[in-house]
Order: C-alpha cells, then structure tokens, then sequence
C-alpha cells in the first residue's frame, strides 16, 4: 500500500514498482490524500484545454483512472482538499494541511484495516520536497500506522491490523545519478546528457545514502512512463521526468529505491524485494 498526497505523485515516485508487484500477483493499494484541486496547469499543450480550465479536479480524477490501469493497481481517494502552495506557507482552514490530524488519520485507518497491507509505503518527514500536503501526507499516513494496530484507537473502523514493514520512498538519490552519469560517461562520453548529469551530481553531492532496498523495474519503465503521461494536465512529454534513456536506466540503475524505517519482521540489509522476511499466506 502506497500513501501518496496528490494524483500524479504515484506515478513519479514508486510507480514502476507497483507494476512490478501487480505482474507477480501482488496486490496493490494506490491511495490519494487529495485530489489536486489547487494545482496548476502544467502542460502548454494539454489536448484537455478547455475541461482543464472548466473543472481541473475532474479532469484530474481521470487521469488517476488512466494511470491506475496502467499500472495494474487498485485506487482509493482519502478525499481531502489540495492545500495547495502558497509563498507564505499559509494553507487554507478546509484543506488536508489545515485540518486537525486526528480527523485525517481515521479514514486511513479504516482503509489499512480494511485492505491489511503487509508493506506501506510514504514520504519521509520532509515530504520528499517541501509542499504542505506532502508533509502531512508522511504526518497521516506515520498516524494511521501506528494506530491501525491499537485496538484502542478508532474501535468502530474495523478489526486492529499491524503493517510489517514501513518504507519511505529514496527514488530520487546520488547514487542513481553517479550509476548513470559513469555509465554514459563511459559510453558516449561526448553525449549532451553529461552536462546536466554532472550538474545534478554537484547539486545532490550532499545527499545522504538512505536507500536500504533496490527494487528491479527495468521492465517497468515504460508502464511507470505512460501512467505518468496519463497526467497530461501535470506531465509534458518534455517533462524532466523522461530527461534520461530507459536503456541508459536500465544498464545503470535498474531499480526503484526505498527506505526501511520500521520492520517487524526479520530481514537482511540490503534489500531487494519490499517483502523480504514477510510471511506470505493465500
């Protein structure tokens, strides 16, 4: 189960290792803490135009559906309101950012005991970047896991379902980067990819190494590409998202990256399945 805070967010951060979980079976659980109300236009070229301009929630809502086929996983909204963001920090009183946590908490609750997850997955304590909904979007979804196995906590939304492991997502890491930039080096050291290459390796010099997991998804790729050309009103063809080969992926740094926070089952470091050490029952 993947906790995400906007549509389009599951495309750009674990998509293709969902993919990679529904094609072994698995099932897997996409939810939306909102519906990216307050989001931008961020496509010149959208074909959707004049739906985006008349009703971009809608429109957004059908994106998700596209996405979600694409992927292979089931969908759930949370159904809050995009807080959008704002240059002064300030978030609107009715938005998922603005409203107590204990109201947000329960209805994730209600679907992890529902669902019984065995692996979640969100964002770390900064939200991956610092927009308000993804910092509370880790806020929720580090709530309803802990409170999702209290038998003291929302009694009247179904039975107590303890999560085994706890991951946040690392996709975006210096060691993917210093993968690709070495193997085009070496490759086409002439190519005008380096450049930029190089200056994001100088950018995340400072990164830590976090990631414990590496999921292979070279085979994904391209099922991750098209969920995230679904959210056309969000992703251009000339997004930075698609600014690197899949070949070049693939021969560099085939895998999706994650952080094991908190498990309560045995594993060994480091990890490539998101189940490794889970008891798997059918």
């Amino acid at each position: 189960m993947a906790v995400h805070a906007h549509p389009d967010d599951e495309s750009s951060k674990g998509a293709a290792t969902y993919a990679h979980y529904t094609s072994l079976g698995a099932e897997v659980l996409v939810v939306s803490c909102t519906g990216g109300e307050r989001g931008s236009i961020l496509n010149s070229a959208l074909a959707d135009s004049a739906m985006a301009e008349r009703d971009l929630p809608g429109l957004r809502r059908l994106e998700m559906r596209q996405a979600q086929q694409h992927l292979g996983v089931q969908h759930r909204w949370l159904g809050f309101e995009d807080s959008g963001m704002n240059d002064d920090g300030s978030v609107p009183a009715s938005s998922f950012a603005g409203i107590p946590i204990e109201y947000e908490t329960e209805p994730l609750v209600n679907i992890i005991r529902e669902f019984r997850p065995q692996v979640l997955v969100t964002y770390d304590e900064k939200g991956g970047y610092p927009h308000p909904d993804h910092i509370r979007c880790h806020e929720v979804s580090l709530a309803a896991y802990r409170a999702a196995a209290d038998p003291d906590r929302f009694p009247d939304s179904g039975e107590p379902w303890q999560i085994d492991k706890l991951y946040y997502d690392r996709i975006f890491n210096l060691e993917r980067v210093d993968a690709m930039y070495l193997k085009l080096s070496v490759a086409e050291p002439d190519s005008p990819l380096l450049e930029p290459l190089g200056a994001a390796r100088e950018w995340m010099k400072d990164y830590p190494k976090l990631a414990t997991t590496h999921v292979p998804v070279g085979e994904f790729l391209e099922a991750r590409d098209a969920a995230l050309l679904s959210h056309a009103s969000q992703v251009s063809p000339e997004s930075s998202f698609f600014f690197w080969p899949n070949d070049l992926v693939r021969k560099a740094w085939p895998f999706e990256d994650f952080q094991l926070i908190e498990s309560k089952v045995e594993t060994v470091m480091p990890e490539s399945d998101l189940f490794a050490g889970v008891e798997i029952t059918t």
